[in-house]
């Protein structure tokens, strides 16, 4: 079927819903008469359409782009229509921010790039195979199948960055790894925010290109800053700007004091009343974080972190492979990729080398489908150790669309241990407070076919599955 014959399969979907086919000022009188299930079908057709339209406009977009350049002057095509640039047109005539048209563009770009590369290989002149198909093609391909949104075509191929000229290697090869890189977290993109994807692609670039990460490192740190000014009201303001290593730590310690009030674990060894009386507290998130932060600097060295935090104390684990020794840059750094226990922030060598001499280490041993430490029925809870093992494994809740970390996850048993269920890291999972009651109180059920992947079944009661119901593991 062409795009356009898709595209009115899209409006056809809608037009069952009589109540929908009223003039725009009764819209939202007729959606309001709407069933649960019909606007439940009618916003998934809606979604489908606005994928399809967001295909062509990003491809409408990319040619604009080709036939506005600066070489094109007053003739180009966003030039001849009065418009400075093709992000001023792609902004005035679709009526978005510039910081949008600015994305449309560049993926309307990579598309018309992709597909001219392709052309051209298909031509009688000899091109260079990295010239004939772009590392980035899978990306576009999948957005045109409709495997990925354009956000997600962005924010992965923003997040992977340009393959790197690197000593010892043929362009050929590298290329061909960022391609297979795409490619991977094309399959992954189900399931998964655009945040959690764009954390991911940057994961990933860092850990195929290991002496990138350190360069890239230490330019965020050389960026760090603190600055306070005063408005025209006198409120002064505070604007930081963190490295990852010290942003991560500030989420930990905000973490570890707002737990409660975030939907942390119930189940956990906090003082019970201590723990009410924050969850019953007047003040804002915020303003509970800015007193934080201000007791912090007040109590500065003379405070006891049990005060503070209680038992479930700040803190940033690193986890990287065992004995990662690896070979060295010309400054003796660690050419080796930690990262965070979430799998969200990448730490190059030179920081992993530090945090194992500040602090040691704590071994995980697993096997191949990274399945440690069993206790079997011995135990019905899972202990720290296994919370520790769920947490690198799964970096966090592993509900579809999920991005909840591991602090603020439960560890749940997929075979329920008052069925006979183990307390096991094969049959365990990790689900954030909302989705683990969710879970238990609508009907939903967590399946895993030995040491695969695990997955959502649909409510019992109605046998309805969810939309994206496999979720790869970070």
């Amino acid at each position: 079927m062409t795009f356009l014959g898709d595209l009115n399969d899209g409006l056809q979907k809608l037009a069952q819903f009589a109540e929908l086919d009223v003039d725009a000022a009764g819209l939202a009188v007729g959606a309001c008469e709407l069933s649960d299930e019909s606007v439940r079908l009618a916003f998934s057709a809606v979604a489908e359409l606005s994928r399809d339209v967001q295909k062509l406009e990003a491809v409408l977009a990319g040619v604009i782009a080709q036939r506005s350049t600066r070489q094109a002057g007053h003739a180009g095509l966003a030039q001849a229509g009065g418009f400075r640039s093709p992000v001023q047109m792609v902004q005035e005539v679709a009526g978005v921010p510039k910081g949008e048209a600015i994305r449309v563009i560049r993926v309307g770009a990579s598309l018309v790039e992709s597909d001219d590369a392709a052309s051209s290989g298909d031509s009688a002149e000899p091109v260079a195979s990295a010239t004939r198909e772009p590392w980035h093609r899978p990306l576009g391909q999948a957005l045109i199948r409709g495997e990925i949104s354009r956000a997600q075509h962005d924010v992965i191929r923003r997040g992977l960055g340009e393959p790197p000229e690197i000593p010892g290697c043929e362009d050929d090869d590298v290329i061909q790894v960022w391609r297979l890189a795409a490619e991977q977290l094309v399959s992954e993109a189900s399931g998964r925010t655009v945040e959690d994807l764009a954390a991911s692609a940057r994961a990933a670039r860092d850990l195929i290109d290991p002496a990138g990460a350190e360069r890239r490192w230490e330019e965020h740190y050389a960026q760090r800053s603190f600055r306070m000014r005063v408005d025209a009201e006198g409120r002064t303001h505070g604007h930081i700007v963190f490295d990852d290593e010290a942003a991560a730590w500030w989420r930990s310690v905000l973490d570890a004091a707002l737990r409660p009030r975030r939907g942390g674990p119930r189940f956990a060894s906090d003082d019970k009343d201590a723990v009410a009386d924050l969850i019953d507290d007047p003040r804002s998130n915020e303003q509970l974080a800015y007193d934080l932060v201000t007791d912090l600097f007040r109590a500065g060295t003379l405070a006891e972190a049990e005060e503070v935090f209680g038992v479930r104390q700040a803190g940033v684990r690193v986890v990287t492979v065992a004995e990662a020794a690896g070979p060295r840059d010309a400054f003796g750094r660690l050419l080796a990729v930690a990262h965070t226990e979430d799998g969200h922030v990448p730490l190059p060598g030179s920081v992993l080398e530090r945090a194992l001499c500040e602090t040691g280490t704590v071994a995980v041993a697993v096997d191949a489908c990274g399945n440690p430490l069993n206790v079997g029925r011995e135990r019905r809870l899972f202990n720290a150790t296994q919370r520790l093992a769920l947490a690198v494994r799964d970096g966090g809740c592993m509900w579809p669309g999920c991005d909840r970390p591991p602090s603020y996850s439960e560890a749940h048993h997929i075979d329920p241990y008052s069925e006979g269920g183990c307390t096991d890291i094969d049959r365990g999972i990790l689900l954030c407070r909302y989705h683990h009651l969710h879970l238990h109180n609508a009907g939903w059920k967590i399946t895993r076919e030995g040491k695969g992947s695990s997955s959502c079944t649909g409510r019992r009661e109605t046998g309805e599955n969810p939309s994206r119901s496999d979720r790869p593991r970070r």
